[in-house]
């Protein structure tokens, strides 16, 4: 069997209905796993698992709000009767708002804590439950977080998303010696992707112009860019191949680890 090939797992994928999150769902099934997207789009994440079984994978979707511990239950318990078994978590579900510390909202501060700390906290969780020993899937597995390079630089206007994916960051590591120690059979890792022009990531470029912090979002984008020593902005398939990097057994011995997937941005 190739290093990198996923036949027979079993993916629960959260945050899959667009953007990063259908590119891992879709580089997930093409390395042969079964992908089940969750998401609160519902018609988008049921279009996106469409896509992917007309390519002739096996795929589903439920709906889930991460941040509500009830769903996630019913999420793993989906995955595990949907697929057969449940063996790989990528927590990508996450929201950002843009604002400069002097005109932070304490609303939007907790939502981003919310979905982007607890929502993935909550993910590893039932990922471990499940998982472990003794768990309704019990065959061990990998997690993979996805942070963001947010968590590695000090780039104006994102503080609050930064301290979460910083969160989850640590998230990540405790998380991998927890497993390990008590012989959960289940590697934890994350990645920090860098800025991709997905709606989140223009979003934020026009955010920050809204701040006064650029004149345009392309001088937002060319400021990325020329942080950047690969010269470029990312790409959901940079991501997404990295994600299947950390799921597969090509990593068997990577645990606790921050893979950058940013081009250089955060080094």
């Amino acid at each position: 069997m190739k290093a990198h090939d996923l036949q027979g797992r079993k993916a629960l994928v959260t945050g899959g209905a667009r953007g990063i999150g259908a590119a891992t769902a879709e580089a997930l099934a093409a390395a042969g796993a079964s992908v089940l997207i969750a998401d609160v789009m519902e018609d988008t994440g049921r279009a996106t698992a469409s896509a992917l079984t007309a390519k002739g994978a096996k795929a589903e979707f439920v709906r889930l709000d991460v941040t509500d511990d009830a769903q996630w239950a019913k999420a793993v318990d989906a995955t595990i009767e949907a697929l057969g078994g449940f063996d790989l978590l990528v927590n990508n579900a996450g929201v950002e708002i843009t604002s400069l510390i002097a005109d932070l909202d304490p609303a939007d501060l907790r939502r981003m804590l919310d979905v982007n700390v607890v929502g993935t906290a909550l993910g590893m969780k039932h990922a471990f439950r499940a998982m472990r020993p003794g768990g309704a899937a019990g065959k061990g597995g990998a997690v993979v977080n996805i942070s963001s390079v947010a968590a590695t630089i000090a780039f104006p206007g994102i503080a609050g998303y930064s301290a979460t994916k910083s969160a989850v960051d640590r998230l990540t590591r405790v998380g991998a010696m927890e497993s390990g120690k008590l012989g959960y059979g289940v590697r934890v890792n994350c990645i920090y992707p860098g800025l991709v022009p997905t709606a989140m990531g223009q979003k934020l470029a026009a955010d920050v112009v809204t701040a006064g912090l650029f004149p345009s979002a392309e001088a937002a984008i060319g400021a990325v860019i020329d942080q950047t020593p690969l010269g470029r902005l990312g790409e959901v398939g940079d991501m997404a191949d990295a994600v299947v990097f950390l799921c597969s057994d090509a990593s068997r011995f990577v645990t606790g680890a921050g893979l950058p997937v940013d081009g250089g941005m955060g080094m």
